[in-house]
């Protein structure tokens, strides 16, 4: 009786073993399908996660390239106009060099050569000076002539070249026809037989026309 009894007794007890272990292997069951759902939900969160984060760079590329285009843009645009600009100030200033250097050539142009027959301007008042005292024909001629040697000396100096007429066939780019009369002969016809103001050239250039007279 006795020995049944605790039979009985270790029966209830292994049952209750038994159920208390299998409601711990159900709860651990629990927690670890919880935690699996758990880590599941994570790694699918951190998965969107990083979709997102990719979709969102995807997006953003191609806006920051064309806010750096057109920085780039910008930049050299102001680079080309501060470059216009400088330029610009370069071409005034040398336009306004330009105009003042002309200006003041205008003014000294002359000055050369007036510097060169001041001496002649010299010798002919010397000479209507001499004239006065000493009116002496000879003399007033001899002086005359040194005096009209040295000027055109120094004309031809400073590149002044007489334009030949007399005796010339006639031409346009150096003679001014300023009458026609007949040739005395063939020989002499289409050619200048007088001249009537000298024509000259200074340094290549033509300064004024001879006004001649041409036999037709």
């Amino acid at each position: 009786m006795i020995k049944h009894n605790k039979e009985k007794q270790e029966l209830k007890k292994e049952k209750e073993t038994q159920k208390a272990d299998e409601k711990s292997q159900t709860e651990n069951n629990t927690d670890k399908a919880s935690t699996d759902a758990e880590n599941e939900e994570i790694e699918e969160k951190e998965k969107a996660d990083a979709d997102a984060g990719v979709n969102e760079q995807a997006h953003e590329e191609p806006v920051d390239e064309k806010e750096l285009l057109i920085k780039t843009l910008q930049m050299r645009n102001n680079e080309l106009n501060d470059k216009f600009l400088r330029l610009f100030s370069e071409f005034d200033n040398f336009r306004k060099r330009t105009i003042r250097e002309k200006q003041d050539l205008t003014k000294t142009a002359s000055a050369g050569i007036i510097e060169a027959i001041l001496p002649v301007v010299d010798d002919l008042n010397r000479a209507y000076k001499s004239a006065v005292e000493n009116p002496d024909l000879e003399t007033l001629t001899e002086g005359l002539n040194l005096i009209q040697t040295k000027l055109n000396s120094t004309l031809k100096h400073k590149g002044l070249e007489e334009i030949p007429s007399i005796g010339e066939e006639f031409n346009t780019d150096f003679h001014e026809a300023i009458t026609h009369i007949p040739a005395e002969n063939k020989k002499d016809k289409g050619k200048v037989i007088d001249e009537v103001q000298k024509g000259y050239i200074l340094n290549g250039k033509i300064l004024r026309f001879a006004k001649v007279v041409v036999a037709n």
